[in-house]
């Protein structure tokens, strides 16, 4: 079950949702809308990654004031402004339409967060043409899910970094 926009606000003041900065005006029907860091990755995709030991020597940078002009044909890993999540509902990050019509791919493949994590979340982002993003701009919105069923805490290592990060491998 999806939270409304009233329950999610009614809980973040309760203290079972976090979003902070907390800003009422970014509450949605039934979400809440997040901003981008100042901070970011970039990887290229003409480079091969090993996905069993992927290389970490990627350095962050700080997105300018006057923007970030994205190009197609690479990835970047950006992050959160808010610290986001709760221990009693599962989060799930997605873009906004108005980022989509940029031609703007907001969580490539990672869009769901689990209970218990509260963190910034890295972003993974790609764009099918030039366009330019700025720190701070509104860029996706969470849902907030109830949970069915037993809950176990999840052990995940993403969950340690308020920064961009770059993947860590797979098996």
């Amino acid at each position: 079950m999806i939270l409304t926009g009233k329950e999610i606000e009614e809980n973040i003041r309760k203290g079972t949702i976090t979003v902070s900065p907390f800003n009422p005006e970014s509450i949605n029907p039934n979400s809440i809308n997040y901003h981008l860091e100042d901070s970011y990755i970039e990887l290229s995709t003409d480079e091969t990654i090993d996905s069993r030991s992927p290389d970490l020597s990627y350095k962050r940078k700080k997105i300018p004031q006057e923007g970030l002009l994205l190009q197609p044909g690479r990835l970047y890993l950006c992050n959160t402004r808010e610290v986001i999540g709760s221990k009693h509902f599962v989060t799930s990050l997605i873009g906004r339409s108005s980022i989509g019509r940029l031609g703007i791919f907001l969580q490539v493949s990672a869009d769901l967060g689990h209970q218990d994590e509260i963190h910034q979340w890295t972003l993974e982002i790609k764009c099918v043409k030039p366009v330019v993003i700025y720190p701070f701009m509104t860029i996706g919105q969470v849902t907030f899910w109830l949970p069915q069923g037993n809950h176990y805490p999840k052990q995940g290592f993403y969950k340690h970094f308020d920064l961009p990060t770059t993947s860590k491998g797979v098996l």
